[in-house]
């Protein structure tokens, strides 16, 4: 996923954008139109992005998706990728009720992305989410669920037999969100990804909060995790290198926060990990000896060990890291 840009395949589709579609209300108002309309692909062969401007918005977003429902045959509608529903203030559960009030008319959903939204339109953190478990329940057949910001983000412990990728984008994810996803039963889940984030921006899980996932009880298929973009990415590390889940896994990703020496060390003394395909960790503070240990530890592995940040000193005598993606 880009973190910076809008998304231009997503559920293997290339994504067509509604907006590009001459609005009714210009046609009533006689304006004419910015420029000629697209053809619209078959309602099977594209993701749809359904996404008003941030600022100054011609219509609402269920206004938005009432012309979605009028030009696109939705019941052959398979993915669906979600931008900016309104002002920055502006809740996704306006998104949320909208799609679970067409969820009969939507039978081949799945593949969802909700948040697909670029700095420059609203910063990741200051994305108004919103309680997502209606959209699992409505969607028993959802494969894919992405959602990007975790601020005012809710999920309740939920079972689900088809999910199959789950994935956090945030610079904060509440810590009760963390704790739901190892609380709930995901049979199918191949794929789980946690930008865990600062608590500065709402990022206030624990080693605690992840016991439900490192045990893995409701994840029975997982092979690919991903707990990430944390400032306490070494005590994770650390949690890893002893969680049951582990030896499941063909891919760890414990990237973008701020893992050093410490947690590297964690992971070369704790349970094996040469069984791994990746276990990838770019955007690190190791040293070199700990970059060349971890190398000779585990080769063949794809590790991402140049992706070396450097940590600053501060003036009170103490060194800062810092996470990719926070505010």
């Amino acid at each position: 996923m880009d973190t910076y840009g809008h998304e231009n395949t997503f559920g293997s589709l290339p994504v067509a954008r509604l907006q590009d579609l001459p609005n009714p209300d210009d046609t009533r108002r006689g304006d004419a139109p910015t420029s000629d309309p697209q053809p619209l692909p078959a309602a099977h062969e594209a993701a749809w992005n359904l996404r008003i401007p941030a600022y100054r918005p011609p219509e609402t977003f269920p206004e938005h998706f009432a012309r979605f429902v009028a030009a696109v045959d939705i019941t052959q509608v398979s993915a669906i990728v979600i931008g900016c529903w309104g002002g920055g203030d502006a809740s996704s559960r306006i998104v949320v009720d909208e799609l679970v009030a067409h969820a009969d008319r939507l039978p081949a959903l799945r593949h969802l992305f909700l948040g697909d939204i670029w700095f420059e339109e609203n910063e990741i953190s200051w994305i108004q989410q919103s309680n997502i478990t209606p959209l699992l329940r409505a969607f028993p057949r959802l494969e894919t669920l992405i959602v990007k910001g975790g601020s005012m983000l809710v999920l309740d412990p939920v079972e689900h037999t088809a999910l199959r990728h789950l994935e956090f984008q945030s610079g904060g994810l509440p810590d009760d969100v963390v704790r739901a996803v190892g609380a709930s039963v995901f049979p199918a889940l191949e794929s789980l990804e946690l930008w865990l984030g600062v608590e500065e921006y709402g990022g206030d899980a624990t080693i605690a909060d992840l016991a439900g996932i490192l045990e893995g009880r409701g994840l029975p298929a997982l092979t690919t995790l991903g707990l990430m973009n944390s400032e306490i990415q070494d005590e994770i590390a650390a949690a890893v290198a002893a969680a049951p889940i582990v030896s499941r896994l063909r891919r760890l990703d414990l990237s973008m926060g701020t893992l050093g020496d410490e947690g590297a060390e964690a992971l070369l003394t704790g349970q094996p990990l040469t069984h791994l395909d990746q276990l990838f960790v770019g955007h690190h503070f190791m040293t070199k000896r700990m970059r060349d240990r971890l190398a000779e530890a585990l080769p063949g592995i794809v590790l991402g060990l140049d992706e070396v940040e450097e940590e600053e000193d501060m003036d009170d005598g103490e060194v800062w890291r810092y996470v990719e993606v926070s505010e």
